[in-house]
């Protein structure tokens, strides 16, 4: 008993462990040239714009879906519409993307900081 609730938590430090040091997680400049920070939360990862008209707004979740694509929700921060979101990372770029219906997308490119 002792030894498997021991691999249990194990098991769970490595997992919690890898959303650390996941590639998604960081600070990105959007498209209109704001700086969004992408970091840890429970399993996911949330974003918040750093700067700008927006600043301190949380716009959205993320959850990794598998070779260095995410899927969840993303928010206008001028609207404040939420749409379903993708991303996908590659190296220091993260095409983020939302959509309506999943047919009428908008992607925009954001950079590493």
């Amino acid at each position: 008993m002792l030894r498997t609730t021991a691999l249990a938590a194990m098991t769970a430090l490595m997992l919690t462990g890898s959303a650390y040091a996941d590639g998604i997680v960081g600070k990105w400049k959007t498209d209109s040239g704001a700086i969004a920070e992408i970091a840890p939360s429970g399993g996911g990862f949330v974003i918040t714009v750093r700067s700008g008209a927006h600043n301190g707004k949380r716009i959205g979740q993320m959850n990794p879906a598998g070779n260095g694509k995410y899927k969840g929700e993303i928010t206008d921060p001028a609207t404040d519409k939420t749409y379903s979101g993708n991303a996908t990372l590659k190296g220091n770029s993260l095409a983020m993307q939302g959509c309506v219906a999943a047919i009428f997308c908008k992607t925009q490119n954001w950079k590493r900081q």
